[in-house]
């Protein structure tokens, strides 16, 4: 295989568009090694997935190019003075766009998915503390037009949190 097939486009479930790009086994063993070590040498990864180091650079890049990954620095957020974490959900009257836009802008709002079920929004907050939370989701997320009410999941302890998708 040629190091510029790391991937080809398929449907996506998702959407039902030709956006989704199937990955295959290599590139997935790249992005395995970068998962375990964002920081790990071109050099190194190709002698795991029997690539040369220019072929690994390539579909690395090719990856990156196609937002199938991105490689970033994870902070502990109790580490840079953010104690206080939760999950809200939220319920929308009417049109969901809205809402989910304007909870996009803000920094506090680092996770933010339509779903199907209780909730139309779930809506994870990372913030300084409890006030802060409470400004959060008092002042700005229950004044949005069109949220009709609020539940917010405290986090006491965080036990798990992996960025592993795709290939465990």
């Amino acid at each position: 295989m040629h190091s510029e097939d790391v991937a080809s486009r398929s449907t996506d479930p998702r959407t039902g568009t030709g956006s989704s790009p199937t990955i295959d086994a290599v590139s997935l063993a790249i992005i395995e090694q970068l998962q375990e070590d964002g920081r790990r040498p071109y050099a190194a990864i190709g002698k795991a997935v029997g690539l040369s180091e220019a072929a690994v650079r390539q579909r690395v890049q090719k990856l990156l190019d196609q937002g199938v990954m991105q490689i970033v620095a994870v902070t502990d957020p109790l580490t840079v003075g953010l104690r206080r974490q939760a999950m809200v959900g939220i319920h929308v009257e009417g049109d969901l766009d809205p809402v989910a836009e304007a909870l996009t802008g803000m920094p506090e709002c680092e996770y933010v998915v339509m779903t199907a079920g209780s909730f139309d929004l779930m809506v994870e907050i990372v913030c300084e503390d409890d006030d802060h939370l409470l400004e959060v989701i008092n002042k700005r997320i229950r004044t949005l037009p069109g949220v009709r009410s609020t539940e917010s999941f405290v986090y006491l302890k965080l036990k798990k949190q992996t960025y592993m998708w795709g290939t465990r």
